[in-house]
Formats: structure tokens, C-alpha cells, sequence
């Protein structure tokens, strides 16, 4: 059996502790389970921005063709706008990317009260999209497929605060 290679690559130094608040600040808006995951799509986000560097610095066919590739990848996740250039891409952030995810998605679209709890309907089987069921929260969600997703546990609204009694009635 062929063995999976790392998707991510740990930061240089472990201890830095800006980045380490940065991304326990990510962990708890986003609802991660550990920092590994934000490694990952900080590891997709290079790849998309080493290759856009690179085609901004190729020119001819082949690099007019792999720039149309990947805007039209990047436009189907909504992450850059109809008449976007290799500038946009290179002005992407972390945060752009986390918002795409299903988990986020989930939350943002009300389904789930927390973040947290949008990963727990993902990973029990409750999500899906187009009729497909979905268990990985870091699914990406493209803009035709957000409008598909589907939660089969309804989630009641949180209750609301109890009324204080009104003085005078008696």
C-alpha cells in the first residue's frame, strides 16, 4: 500500500509566540480541532500563491492557459472575483480560506450554534450537500455547492433569556 505523504509542513520555530496566539485565535473563531489544520490549508494557500508567482513571471500560451486554470479554480471556491488577476491571488489570506470550509460554511448559514457543533453534525454523518453526505469539516465548499448544503438534524434556536418580572401588577 502506497503511504500518504504530509499535507502540511510544521513552522520553523515552535515556540514564536505570535504565532502562536494568531492561531489560537483561528482555532477558537473557526472551531479547529488542533493547529495541524490550519497548517494544512496555510499549506494549500502557499501552493496557490507559488504558482500564481511563477506564472507572473512565465509568459506565453502555456502560462495564459495555467493562469485561466487556476482564477477559474480560485472563482469556483469565491475566493476572487470575475476580472481577478495573479495580484488577487497573492492578496488571499488564511482567513479567505477558512471561511470556505464546510464547517464554517455550516455555521455561517445558521444550521449550527457553534462552530464546534457544525463539526460534531459534519463528523456524525448529519451534513450533506446535494443529496451527497459530506463527514469532513475541511471539505472545501464551492459558491454553486453552498447553496446545497443540507443538515437532516434540525437545531433548535438557543433559548432565549428569561423575562424579568414587571413591577406594578398586583
Amino acid at each position: 500500500m502506497k503511504r500518504q505523504r504530509k499535507k502540511y509542513s510544521r513552522p520553523l520555530h515552535p515556540w514564536d509566540k505570535t504565532r502562536m496566539d494568531a492561531e489560537d485565535a483561528l482555532l477558537k473563531k473557526y472551531g479547529l480541532r488542533r493547529k495541524k489544520e490550519i497548517w494544512k490549508m496555510a499549506a494549500i494557500l502557499r501552493g496557490w500563491r507559488r504558482q500564481a508567482r511563477r506564472l507572473l513571471a512565465l509568459s506565453g500560451r502555456q502560462a495564459e492557459l495555467e493562469t485561466r486554470q487556476l482564477l477559474e479554480r480560485l472563482r469556483k471556491f469565491g475566493l476572487v472575483g470575475e476580472n481577478a488577476t495573479l495580484d488577487d491571488v497573492l492578496s488571499l489570506t488564511l482567513e479567505d480560506l477558512l471561511e470556505r470550509r464546510l464547517q464554517t460554511v455550516l455555521f455561517r448559514k445558521g444550521m449550527a450554534r457553534t462552530p464546534r457543533q457544525a463539526r460534531q453534525l459534519i463528523v456524525h454523518g448529519h451534513v450533506s450537500i446535494g443529496g451527497q453526505r459530506v463527514r469532513v469539516p475541511s471539505y472545501l465548499v464551492s459558491t454553486e455547492e453552498e447553496g446545497k448544503v443540507e443538515c437532516s438534524l434540525q437545531v433548535p434556536p438557543p433559548p432565549a433569556p428569561p423575562e424579568a418580572p414587571q413591577g406594578g401588577e398586583g
